[in-house]
């Protein structure tokens, strides 16, 4: 930028040289011409140096600091937008592992999930065979005790009924003389 200032005023120089040689260019050339060069044409070119000077200082180094300051200023909005750009850049890469990690895991309890899901139903399976052979061997066992009870006292029934009909029949086949023997015999054997 100093370069840039330093080249306008030489710029200004070489015009206000121009400025001020041209009319003596100009008189020389023809006598008695529009401008007379004496004291006054360099009393105006000194004051339009003075002039140019001045403006250099007041307006000019001014004008260029702001248009320094300003092209600093975009420089560093530029430099700033270009790290903020590269920052959420960095913060989409680092949401995108994160989601990434979040899905698996999720998966990963999901699956576990669904082992301890399959394990349990397992279990209650297991759970429900057991007690289904637990009633059903006591089912059995409660069937066989009803069975020998039934065969008990079908014996006692079969007992008795045969008892009742071997005394109808022995009744009737009998006189009583073959009672007397029987109930004789049968008092020996007691007492013997």
């Amino acid at each position: 930028m100093a370069q840039r200032a330093r080249n306008w005023f030489a710029r200004i120089l070489c015009t206000a040289a121009l400025v001020l040689w041209a009319p003596a260019a100009g008189w020389a050339a023809s006598e008695g011409g529009l401008i007379s060069v004496d004291k006054s044409l360099i009393v105006q070119g000194i004051n339009f140096l003075i002039l140019l000077i001045v403006l250099y200082r007041i307006l000019y180094k001014p004008i260029v600091a702001k248009m320094e300051e300003r092209t600093a200023a975009i420089q560093k909005a530029l430099e700033e937008a270009q790290s903020a750009r590269a920052e959420a850049a960095r913060q989409q890469e680092e949401n995108a592992t994160r989601l990434r990690t979040a899905y698996q895991e999720a998966a990963a309890i999901r699956e576990q999930a669904l082992k301890e899901a399959a394990e349990e139903q397992r279990k209650l399976v297991e759970a429900a065979q057991a007690e289904a052979r637990r009633l059903v061997e006591s089912a059995r066992a409660q069937t066989e005790a009803d069975i020998r009870r039934a065969r008990e006292e079908l014996r006692r029934e079969v007992a008795g009924l045969a008892v009742g009909v071997a005394e109808k029949l022995v009744r009737k086949s009998l006189r009583d003389e073959d009672h007397r023997r029987i109930v004789d015999d049968a008092i020996q054997k007691i007492g013997a």
